[in-house]
């Protein structure tokens, strides 16, 4: 099957290696000449054949703007796909644009990071039954072997939704693992953290995909000393907390490890020099000054 794909970073370009080696034609467009097939997006969709599909693998920043560019040289009976971390309320909107030149839209969460190529991604799509089965052939190639890694999550909206949760369950393993490895790390008796974690990875109920990473770090650096504590969000986990206030829904363990990552970047805390200041004010206890 054709595809064209736009953006061929870490994701992109790893996922148009294993589309080809699975036996799809892939023309992919990227703002870097040297690792573009051609030179405008235009020139990507000459390059299709009609009806056409193009998938998109941006940042969300430009998102929109990449998709406004590429429907000015599609037309009807195509469909864009966005498989970048895009907030889910963009997609309807998004979609409803495209309807009104005949191009259809769907929305896929994609998880996978750099291991992509060779395990295979996760894919959570949002859409209409008939655009999924057209693009079947594609998601089939993307997904690891066997029955799981693929949904049909929903209308337009649901992938990025879905993936959107994901990522937030992301955050609070994560930071679970993070809190274990610490509080290792702390005690008296533990004297071989590594070991401890590498032997988790099987036989028990905690063990994963994140566990296994966690032990690949600590084998190139035990002490973690190479990095620093200070910790980036790239949007999805603070959506979910946005959604969960919204709804309603208790995300208890989720908010704690988002809220954790803010507090990463504090060299020192201005809440917590209140609360020490509170503490000696009422009750003379010993404060630690500069």
């Amino acid at each position: 099957m054709q595809l064209g794909l736009v953006g061929l970073g870490r994701m992109g370009g790893n996922m148009r290696e294993r589309l080809r080696a699975a036996g799809h034609e892939i023309v992919g467009f990227d703002h870097n000449a040297q690792i573009s097939d051609v030179a405008s997006l235009a020139g990507l969709a000459e390059k299709l054949e009609s009806p056409r599909a193009v998938w998109v693998m941006v940042p969300a920043g430009v998102t929109d703007a990449t998709i406004d560019e590429l429907a000015a040289v599609l037309g009807e009976g195509d469909i864009i796909i966005d498989g970048g971390n895009s907030r889910f309320s963009d997609d309807a909107p998004r979609a409803e644009r495209l309807n009104e030149r005949g191009i259809g839209y769907l929305d896929v969460g994609v998880s996978g990071g750099v291991w992509g190529r060779q395990n295979g991604y996760g894919l959570m799509v949002g859409g209409a039954q008939e655009h999924v089965d057209r693009l079947m052939p594609i998601f089939d190639a993307l997904k690891p072997e066997g029955e799981f890694g693929f949904v049909h999550a929903g209308p337009v909206g649901a992938g990025h939704y879905s993936k959107m949760v994901h990522n937030g369950i992301e955050y609070g393993l994560m930071h679970a693992y993070a809190e274990g490895y610490e509080l290792m790390a702390a005690s008296e008796l533990v004297t071989n953290v590594p070991g401890v974690i590498k032997s988790w990875r099987e036989g028990t109920v905690v063990r994963s995909w994140l566990l296994d990473l966690l032990d690949r770090a600590l084998d190139e650096d035990p002490e973690l000393a190479d990095l620093s504590g200070y910790t980036e969000d790239t949007g999805e986990g603070r959506w979910t907390v946005d959604e969960a206030v919204r709804l309603a829904v208790p995300l208890n363990v989720i908010t704690a490890s988002l809220f954790a990552r803010f507090a990463s970047r504090q060299d020192d805390s201005p809440a917590m020099k209140a609360v020490s200041a509170l503490r000696q004010q009422f009750g003379g206890h010993a404060v630690h000054k500069r």
